[in-house]
């Protein structure tokens, strides 16, 4: 196992990152390291895991609830953690809705990440079947966020 010394300055800097923007968590890489740190778990369970790429997790965030569409093939989750709109301003329509049809690479939302909306793209086309979030909602990392069919 390689040897990886934690940064405490760094991790206090990313909490209070997280503080100041209401994320839930966020991660930091370097070369062949990174360091997640998350809200909503004790901070008793922070421990170092050794995979294919080291990283340091602090207070590790309890599993999201699978939605229906999660084992779907079509399930488009979520690249990054933010703020999913689904709609592209206030009082706009939505991108998309369920029973849609959808190009491949047509933007169906956007997550607000550091205050950058970042448009999230259709992996494939198909009709939207499931829409597994609400408009504001914050998302996790994976976290499903439309099934497309």
């Amino acid at each position: 196992m390689a040897n990886f010394d934690i940064d405490g300055d760094l991790i206090r800097k990313l909490a209070d990152l997280l503080r100041e923007t209401g994320l839930n968590e966020i991660e930091f890489a370097e070369g062949d390291k990174s360091l997640r740190v998350s809200r909503g778990a004790p901070a008793a369970s922070a421990h170092v895991v050794h995979a294919a790429v080291p990283a340091a997790v602090v207070a590790a965030a309890p599993a999201a609830t699978p939605v229906k569409g999660a084992a779907h093939p079509g399930a488009l989750t979520s690249p990054m953690v933010g703020t999913a709109y689904l709609a592209p301003e206030p009082g706009a329509g939505p991108f998309v809705k369920v029973g849609d049809t959808v190009k491949a690479g047509q933007t169906v939302l956007i997550i607000e990440a550091m205050k950058v909306m970042n448009p999230i793209k259709a992996p494939r086309g198909g009709t939207v079947t499931e829409v597994a979030i609400t408009d504001g909602q914050p998302v996790e990392f994976g976290e499903v966020l439309l099934v497309i069919e």
